[in-house]
């Protein structure tokens, strides 16, 4: 797929799922100001991906809030077994801390084949973290910040979230996620 493909099929996801769904309820505002970098990485190694996310954090920490809130990184190469991925994020936190960035970014994480903890594979609340492609998602705590103080109750998300995936089901998200209608 080209750069402009994984783009487009991610873009699908954040807008018919994310935004949707109302998975986040912060996602909106950003991605309709258009403040939502978007990187593909090359990367087909966790080292090349370890520099592209370092460049991506000091991108961000530099850039104007206003012009640019958070960076979707996107690596459809590399790290798409789920359990590499997972034991990647300890490295991605460590590059935050390491670039002094602790306080100011954060890094969260998408992926096809997301699962939480105790959770079965199949279970469909995993959903709530799955992308079409293996993703980090640097945000701003600042930014963070603010919206979750504007949100009544941001602890209800992860509950809610969790409702309206069991009542969708796996065939209502696989209808959603199809991108042949868009």
């Amino acid at each position: 797929m080209t750069e402009e493909q994984v783009i487009a099929r991610t873009r699908h996801w954040l807008e018919r799922a994310v935004i949707g769904l109302n998975l986040c309820p912060f996602a909106k505002a950003v991605h309709v100001r258009g403040q939502i970098r978007w990187v593909v990485s090359a990367a087909t190694t966790t080292e090349a991906l370890l520099q592209n996310l370092r460049a991506e954090l000091q991108w961000l920490a530099q850039a104007d809030p206003a012009a640019v809130d958070t960076t979707l990184l996107i690596h459809p190469h590399v790290l798409t077994d789920f359990l590499d991925f997972n034991d990647f994020l300890d490295d991605a936190e460590a590059a935050v801390a390491e670039l002094g960035l602790e306080g100011v970014l954060q890094v969260a994480s998408f992926h096809p084949d997301y699962r939480f903890a105790g959770t079965e594979a199949e279970d469909i609340a995993n959903a709530t973290n799955r992308s079409p492609y293996p993703t980090l998602h640097l945000l701003r705590e600042a930014s963070i910040e603010r919206a979750v103080a504007a949100f009544p109750a941001p602890e209800a998300i992860y509950e809610a979230n969790i409702a309206t995936l069991r009542r969708l089901g796996p065939q209502g998200w696989a209808r959603l996620m199809d991108d042949t209608d868009s």
